[in-house]
Order: structure tokens, then C-alpha cells, then sequence
């Protein structure tokens, strides 16, 4: 089955790398998402002595935290073995702006947090919503997308409508994320598969070990993009997910370095041109970068 699982991923991200022209020359040097990493820390500006921007810079490197398996936000290109998608493209232009190259590691929703925590990423872009409780925990950036919570069935499944269909009902979800509470808040008597990761929930639902799929609607997309014979329904949306970069509680230097970025992002076009890139011609929706700020972020969770 896990073999499967990453024939499946792989055929996506293949899919997703030659739509995008993922793996040609330019991009592998690191471009895409608005701009390529070409400053050297000795061109960026430097960073105030005894801070965690200064000793990044002095290393050279930044650890980013990524999805290695939810297209199209962050999944391993078949070709290259690049890790690629809209989070990674945001990530480059942070180590661009900070003059160091970026390392990619994989972060899945459960231990996003823990690696903050013990200094393995020193910046989490993993397709994590903003909300109180993790805020209690970590510190965001201002929010860099909003994504919208759905459901994803079988196409021939016209017994789930919406999250009151899922009563009796096996939903699978990643262990972690807010979707573990909303589904117990919202669908009671769903009866939940946590799993670590969403391609395993993409594998159990082909196989009919549950009956639908919570998350973020981008995520599910990346599924419908894999398998055809899945659709979302129309019911309303169960959640509104701003997506935030995550940084370690307390570092106000780095939160307000990536905060800067993230707002320069969104105003030069790199936003718009990563969304098209790895959301839009999937989608066929036209989106503009979000306004909402941390604060309405934190407390539309409350």
C-alpha cells in the first residue's frame, strides 16, 4: 500500500512539475514564486549580533519545515528529487531576503510544533492554520493564504452532502491538525481515522477504508488531481484556515523578518505568480493574496 500511496504522489507531482515547467535550468537554481535565490548573506543586509537571523546568516542555511507529500503546496518532484510546490516557493524567497540558501525537511502536522520547539526548523511552512491555541505555543507570521475547510467522497457517493452526512461514517484526517477538533465538534458521531499523513488518507478513501476526506480544500484538490473518481461535495464550508508561517515563541526578530517578507511577497506579484503556478490552472479560481491579519486570524479561532 505505501508503495501505492508514493506511485500516486509521484504521478501528481510529475504532473504538476511539467504543467509549471518545474526542473528546467532556472528553476533548479531555485527560482519561482517571484524571484530566484541569488543574494549571498554578504549582499543581504546583516542581521543584529546574538539573534537567531544572525546565526543563520552565519551558517548559511535556514531549516524550513514542508509537506513532502500534499501537492501542490509541497511535495517531491519524481524528476529531480526537488522538493517543490507554493510553500517552497515562499520559503526560497525567505532565505533569498535573508541571503542564505534554504533546507527543506519534512514536517507533517504532528510535529510541526515539536520542531520549533528543539530548534530542528527554524521556520515551519507546512500548510498550518493560525489559531489560538497553537499561538499559545509558537509565534506566526501575518497570514500568507486562506484556505477553506471541505469534504472530499467518491464521485458515485451521494450519501454525504455536507458534515451532518458524516454521522456514522468513517472520516479520515491527519493526526494534528485542526481538523482532529473541528470533526469532533462539528461531525460527533463520525467515527475518525487519524493518520500522519494525507496521502495515507488519499489511499484509504481509493480503497474504501473510510467514506470521506476532511481538509483544507487545496489539499483535496491535489487529491481530485490524482484520482478523478473523487469529488468535494457542495455543502458548506466547515472552516475558514489562514495559513501562517510558523516561528519559535519568542523570537520577535525573525517573526517580524518573516512577517516583512511575507508582506513584500504578496504586494510584488510573487503571491499571484505562485498561486497560478501551483493552484490556480488547477482550480480555475481567481484569488488575491489575503488581508487578514494575525490578530483576526488568532481571534476568528476563539
Amino acid at each position: 500500500m505505501k508503495a501505492l500511496r508514493w506511485l500516486l504522489i509521484a504521478a501528481l507531482a510529475l504532473t504538476l512539475a511539467l504543467a509549471a515547467g518545474c526542473g528546467d535550468d532556472e528553476e533548479e537554481a531555485g527560482g519561482g514564486g517571484g524571484g530566484e535565490t541569488t543574494e549571498t548573506a554578504a549582499e543581504a543586509p546583516k542581521a543584529a549580533a546574538g539573534t537567531s537571523l544572525a546565526k543563520i546568516q552565519d551558517e548559511g542555511e535556514i531549516a524550513i519545515g514542508v509537506k513532502y507529500d500534499v501537492p501542490p503546496f509541497g511535495f517531491k518532484n519524481p524528476q529531480s528529487g526537488d522538493i517543490e510546490g507554493f510553500d517552497i516557493d515562499l520559503g526560497k524567497r525567505i532565505a533569498e531576503k535573508l541571503g542564505v540558501k534554504p533546507k527543506f525537511i519534512e514536517a507533517i502536522s504532528d510535529n510541526r510544533i515539536p520542531f520549533l520547539q528543539d530548534g530542528t526548523a527554524d521556520v515551519i511552512l507546512s500548510t498550518m492554520t493560525i489559531n489560538a491555541e497553537r499561538d499559545m505555543e509558537i509565534d506566526f507570521s501575518e497570514p500568507y493564504y486562506v484556505a477553506k475547510g471541505r469534504i472530499l467522497v467518491k464521485k458515485d457517493d451521494d450519501s454525504i452532502k455536507g458534515v451532518d452526512d458524516l454521522a456514522g461514517k468513517n472520516v479520515c484526517t491527519a493526526l494534528g491538525s485542526t481538523y482532529e477538533e473541528t470533526l469532533k465538534k462539528q461531525a460527533p458521531k463520525a467515527e475518525l481515522k487519524l493518520v500522519d499523513s494525507y496521502s495515507e488518507c488519499l489511499e484509504l478513501i481509493q480503497n474504501g477504508a473510510v467514506d470521506a476526506v476532511s481538509t483544507d480544500d487545496v489539499i483535496l484538490t491535489g487529491m481530485i488531481i490524482q484520482d478523478d473518481t473523487l469529488k468535494l461535495t457542495e455543502g458548506e464550508e466547515l472552516t475558514t484556515e489562514p495559513y501562517g508561517a510558523g516561528i519559535k515563541d519568542g523570537d520577535k526578530e525573525l517573526q517580524k523578518f518573516v512577517t516583512d517578507v511575507v508582506a513584500e511577497y504578496k504586494q510584488d506579484g510573487g503571491w499571484a505568480e505562485a498561486y497560478q503556478k501551483w493552484v490556480g490552472q488547477y482550480t480555475k479560481e481567481e484569488q488575491e493574496p489575503p488581508t487578514m491579519t494575525l490578530r483576526e486570524a488568532i481571534d476568528m479561532s476563539k
